[in-house]
């Protein structure tokens, strides 16, 4: 619910410069912006936090594996006029929630993401406060094994993990299904029978440390 982002908003402080300028620029305010305050609230139930979830999950739905949120593109050192002053995070809580229609929707595609993306929030995030950020976790899957004729396991493991430095900024490392999460459908059977698993699957803890995944098959 609203309140709950509210009192979420209220814990996580970001850093929001100066007025510059009046309603016009809230269309800068991209989908982002609700989902970095929907993912430290855990997601609560409403059309913005639908809307962003959906957006979230859709990145990493092959092709191509996106970051799932795209810090950079919520421009939280921006503030607008008001005739009364806001606390720093109510100000991008409003846009998000008060001013839904001009949350952009995303409805034309947007530039793919590098595999490797450099760029970074715009304000310091490198605080507690935003350590939902840096639990978001992605493991692209791709397992095989098969018992080949002269008795031997043939394994193929080709996972990688997608994961946010301490600014924000995205990055692949290898890794393999021994560090694949147990929320994860991932079965490896005993022995060697042959056994073909490809997802990729996401996994991330709100503002208040509580876990969730989701998990993309294809």
């Amino acid at each position: 619910m609203k309140h709950m982002v509210h009192s979420v908003a209220a814990a996580v402080t970001i850093s929001i410069t100066g007025l510059v300028g009046s309603a016009a620029p809230a269309q800068a305010y991209q989908v982002d912006c609700a989902i970095l305050l929907c993912l430290a609230g855990g997601w609560p139930a409403s059309a913005p936090c639908a809307h962003a979830r959906a957006v979230f999950i859709r990145r990493i739905t092959p092709w191509p594996i996106e970051p799932p949120l795209q810090i950079w593109r919520c421009p939280m050192g921006a503030s607008f006029n008001e005739s009364t002053p806001l606390s720093p995070m109510k100000r991008l809580d409003d846009i998000v929630f008060r001013d839904q229609p001009l949350i952009q929707q995303e409805t034309a595609p947007l530039p793919l993401v590098r595999v490797q993306a450099d760029d970074q929030a715009d304000i310091d995030i490198s605080g507690d406060a935003f350590s939902f950020v840096r639990s978001i976790r992605i493991y692209h899957i791709q397992f095989s094994q098969r018992q080949i004729p002269d008795g031997d396991c043939d394994r193929s493991d080709s996972t990688r993990l997608g994961s946010y430095r301490l600014q924000g900024d995205y990055h692949w490392t290898r890794s393999n299904v021994a560090q694949v999460p147990a929320a994860s459908q991932l079965t490896i059977p005993n022995g060697c029978e042959s056994y073909v698993f490809r997802s990729v699957f996401v996994d991330w803890r709100d503002h208040a440390g509580n876990y969730d995944s989701e998990e993309v098959h294809y």
